[in-house]
């Protein structure tokens, strides 16, 4: 595999997780105001694109459980 290859490999991954996050997310807050289970399926990047404010809210953290 080459690093081209690595890195978009990475890169795909880190988005699969921030929306899966995202998706958490939401899903947990309409369970809490029991509104219907649809709206976590709400994803609407702009041509592939993660928003930078969604990116720095559901991106992994620097923190580490010890």
């Amino acid at each position: 595999m080459t690093i081209q290859e690595k890195s978009r490999a990475l890169m795909v991954r880190q988005h699969q997780q921030v929306k899966n996050r995202q998706q958490s997310m939401l899903m947990r807050a309409a369970q809490e105001l029991g509104l219907p289970e649809e709206i976590s399926h709400y994803w609407n990047p702009i041509q592939g694109k993660i928003d930078p404010t969604t990116q720095t809210l559901y991106s992994r953290s620097n923190a580490a459980m010890s």
